[in-house]
């Protein structure tokens, strides 16, 4: 699964084509999509226009909270193919855990059995707390849970649940890794970035990767689109890490009321 790739919230209809299209062309093989985004469709005729061979890209949906019932997550992740164009994803995620806690064997055993029918080639979680991973571990085994899609940038990093997964052989994708733009504001990142000759979003990506985590930034600018890419060749070093680390604060931006779990 390639480190950087495309997050895609927010790109539906008219305005989700070409930036999906551009970030192609530019060389991004990772695109993350969800049920709940309205935009899987976008995401296979952007594949499709692109003319790239399916296997060399990796495809991710998440089921939708509305689907996380036993008889609806295969067929729903069927759905989501038929949008996608394509005979399987990579990646298949719950996109949020449900609230009824008994639901989740239910749900996770359903998720086993999508990747079982060649549906999906690896199945996992986002916006799993420890204490949720844990239970997951439980009902799928040590070996299943391959991703847990999270809220991670330098004003959240989420060290005791990236640590957790590290320990548990669960990789960590971190979404909104530029805080939303948060990170144009900070003294630390923009001194580092200035350093650097990069912007301050390169900076907060290549925190990132450095310190284990794959990154889904997002944009609809080519401009921005490549230079998150290129944030794959800023090298930080030890000293500057120590600083954006600092910067921790458990500043968390994507928080739903309704369905968003107790956090760690």
């Amino acid at each position: 699964m390639p480190k950087i790739g495309l997050g895609t919230f927010g790109k539906s209809g008219d305005i989700g084509l070409p930036a999906m299209l551009a970030a192609l062309e530019l060389g991004y093989r990772r695109i993350d999509t969800a049920q709940g985004y309205g935009n899987e469709t976008n995401v296979g005729e952007a594949v499709r226009q692109s003319g790239l061979p399916r296997a060399t890209l990796h495809l991710t949906t998440k089921i939708s909270y509305e689907n996380l019932l036993p008889e609806r997550v295969v067929d729903s992740l069927k759905d989501s193919l038929d949008r996608l164009a394509t005979d399987y994803v990579d990646l298949v995620l719950v996109h949020w855990p449900h609230r009824d806690a008994s639901a989740m064997p239910a749900y996770l055993e359903a998720l086993r059995s999508a990747r079982e029918q060649g549906l999906a080639r690896a199945i996992g979680v986002s916006n799993f707390s420890i204490a949720l991973l844990q239970r997951s571990i439980e009902i799928l085994g040590t070996d299943m849970i391959f991703d847990n899609q999270v809220e991670v940038h330098p004003f959240l990093q989420n060290k005791a649940l990236r640590s957790f997964c590290t320990a548990s052989g669960i990789g960590v994708t971190g979404y909104m890794p530029v805080a939303g733009g948060l990170v144009g504001n900070d003294p630390t990142i923009l001194s580092i970035a200035e350093r650097h000759g990069a912007t301050a979003s390169q900076v907060a990506i290549a925190w990132a990767l450095q310190d284990g985590v794959s990154v889904i930034p997002s944009s609809r600018s080519p401009q921005h689109l490549a230079e998150n890419l290129a944030a794959g060749d800023l090298h930080l070093e030890p000293q500057e890490m120590q600083e954006i680390a600092a910067l921790d604060r458990g500043h968390r931006i994507i928080d739903p009321e309704t369905i968003a779990p107790i956090w760690d």
